[in-house]
């Protein structure tokens, strides 16, 4: 059967550079939204935001004041209508329906950037080419904007083909996945509970361009916390002693939890990334806030590390007379892997573009959160997969000088295309 092919390298590299231009992070993601939902809807699609989509009683770190400055811009850049429908989340879901009996399945990407301020080098591609971000202090490091850029040219290519498929089609566009934020409030919302299959993937993640990696293993749990201790100000010189010190017991706390003992069991991570102290130099500090990641091979794993975090937080802020509370902002699980679907992508890289050699699995030693989302599908009845392509990159994730092989597009737009015949194609 011949399908149409109105998908081009160009057109996805194009689509990549404008996404790349104007990052927004987690919960933040309203031009980017905006974006996904125009797009959409000129395709036909039915598409889906705000509580729609996600679980208000799951959502992890959203920062409210970078929401409001974030909000604030895109007023300037979205309609008003679309704004409102967002009702001050975001995240979209695009459902395509054939009309005809077949599979429901979805493909996964994310919309949010980083807080890391890119790299002016002029030999740096987007300074160079002229993409940069134009959001100071924030870039796309990880290759969301290449995802994105990705399902928006299945969109268009779904969308030219429909009378030739079955079944149903739906395209996530994920916001906070950095952080491990925004799987869980999807999950919840039930909006996926109808899928047979999910496919999710990512560029680069230290695999060399030309590989295509079909079910990563050692994917961590992780639980991403706040810490905030509350002491008692007093005078530095006068009286110190009536003072209760939350300065000290959150740096107590840091040492004490980058103790913690690695996990006979499996693999463990703890990190200590943040921590503010304090009001004034003769001031006896009354607060302090650290933000705290811990991160397993297994949930037991990491649930053993969660605990343990916060025995330490609260016995270093005894010890100073402290309270301490925490609240969680992410969350991630492990990947169970299903073999059909793994096949899928193995079937699928032969395929595609670019590719030059298929792997069964590499040792991912990070966290998507994907995983929530995967498990969920799974948990319902359906089945799920994660596919790696590998890509040179010009500097390591998350850092200002991050760009991968752009021509790689092309290999993960290939492996979704032949995934979606392999499903919807009629029969």
């Amino acid at each position: 059967m011949a399908y149409l092919e109105p998908i081009s390298q160009e057109w996805l590299i194009a689509k990549r550079r404008e996404i790349h231009a104007w990052p927004e992070p987690g919960w933040c993601e309203f031009v980017s939204s905006a974006r996904v939902i125009e797009h959409m809807e000129k395709l036909g699609f039915k598409v889906l935001c705000g509580y729609d989509v996600i679980n208000k009683d799951f959502i992890r770190g959203a920062i409210k004041p970078q929401i409001a400055k974030f909000y604030e811009a895109a007023q300037k850049k979205v309609s008003p209508e679309i704004l409102e429908r967002m009702q001050g989340v975001t995240g979209v879901i695009g459902v395509l329906e054939t009309g005809r009996p077949g599979p429901t399945i979805g493909f996964l990407c994310n919309l949010d950037a980083l807080p890391v301020t890119e790299s002016s080098d002029p030999e740096h591609a987007p300074t160079k080419e002229g993409f940069a971000s134009q959001i100071p202090g924030y870039m796309h490091a990880c290759g969301h904007d290449g995802h994105q850029a990705v399902l928006m040219g299945l969109a268009t290519w779904l969308a030219a083909n429909k009378d030739q498929l079955c079944g149903t089609v739906k395209l996530i566009f994920e916001p906070g996945e950095e952080g491990s934020r925004g799987g869980r409030p999807i999950a919840e919302s039930g909006v996926l509970d109808d899928l047979d299959y999910l496919y999710c993937g990512h560029l680069g993640c230290d695999i060399p361009g030309g590989e295509v990696v079909t079910a990563p293993e050692k994917f961590l749990c992780t639980t991403k916390v706040d810490f905030r201790f509350k002491g008692t100000p007093s005078h530095a010189g006068m009286q110190p002693e009536v003072g209760r010190n939350a300065l000290m017991a959150a740096s107590t706390a840091s040492l004490a939890l980058m103790a913690i003992p690695r996990h006979g069991q499996g693999m463990t991570r703890v990190n200590v990334g943040y921590m503010r102290a304090g009001e004034g130099r003769n001031v006896i500090a009354s607060t302090a806030e650290m933000q705290v990641e811990v991160r397993g091979e297994t949930e037991a794993i990491n649930n053993c590390m969660f605990e343990e975090a916060v025995a330490r937080v609260n016995g270093a802020a005894a010890m100073y007379g402290c309270q301490a509370e925490s609240e969680v902002m992410g969350e991630a699980i492990d990947f169970v892997k299903d073999e059909e679907v793994q096949n899928d992508f193995a079937e699928a890289a032969q395929y595609a573009k670019y590719c030059t050699k298929i792997s069964d699995t590499m040792n991912f030693n990070g966290s998507d959160d994907a995983t929530v989302l995967m498990r969920r599908v799974q948990n319902k009845g359906g089945k799920a997969g994660y596919v790696v392509v590998g890509s040179e990159l010009k500097a390591g994730h998350h850092q200002a000088k991050f760009e991968f092989e752009e021509f790689r597009l092309q290999e993960l737009f290939d492996i979704y295309h032949y995934l979606a015949i392999k499903r919807l194609g009629a029969k």
